[in-house]
């Protein structure tokens, strides 16, 4: 990607699909992004069911270990619990924030402006600066409860979009389902990508099959 850099925000809950919460971080850092992360409270422990992977919230570096295999210098990692970063205020100008995976529960206090943490906080100020705010749960099924909360978000402003991969570009691994849902992220927050080809169209060549 030749994208001119960027500066995101990326949260990640304890809702299943941490995997693509990972593939998202590396595909960033690699495109030369800069990145501004926090996981919520209960992320680790989804991290290591999903991943096999174990970190603190509060210790950065721990979290781009167990995530990325390194440290990278363009990540800064915030704890949950700290409310006096950048991200935590609108004069903090940034390109968009994604939320992978966004629990439900996440899901209905950022739709109900309960801040009770940074993760909360961070989505609050995408709202009400009018910034772009992806949130990807995946759950199924959906009670009415969370069908309200993501109507809420979207007429709020917030993309909703839940981790549903689609099958047209015959995927053959897991991998490859992962990098669809990926693909749609960044295609969201305006990134250029090449993991996954729009319909009809090959990823190689990006002419129509």
């Amino acid at each position: 990607m030749t994208d001119a850099p960027k500066t995101f925000v990326v949260a990640l809950t304890g809702g299943s699909g941490m995997p693509y919460a990972q593939r998202l971080l590396q595909v960033l850092v690699d495109a030369g992004h800069r990145l501004h992360v926090v996981a919520s409270p209960t992320a680790p422990e989804v991290a290591r069911e999903e991943l096999g992977v174990t970190f603190d919230v509060r210790d950065g570096g721990s979290l781009c270990r167990a995530l990325l295999g390194r440290e990278p210098a363009s990540v800064t990692v915030h704890s949950p619990f700290d409310f006096a970063v950048p991200i935590a205020s609108g004069s903090f100008p940034h390109d968009g924030m994604a939320i992978v995976p966004c629990s439900t529960g996440t899901l209905g206090a950022i739709a109900n402006g309960i801040s009770q943490h940074l993760v909360h906080r961070a989505a609050e100020v995408c709202l009400k600066e009018g910034r772009r705010l992806i949130l990807v749960p995946r759950e199924t099924p959906l009670s009415a409860i969370v069908l309200q909360n993501c109507l809420t978000l979207s007429r709020a402003g917030a993309t909703i979009l839940p981790a549903m991969p689609g099958f047209y570009h015959r995927p053959k691994t897991v991998e490859d389902l992962v990098d669809f849902v990926v693909a749609r992220i960044l295609d969201h927050l305006g990134v250029p990508q090449t993991l996954t080809a729009p319909y009809g169209q090959s990823v190689d060549s990006g002419v129509q099959e």
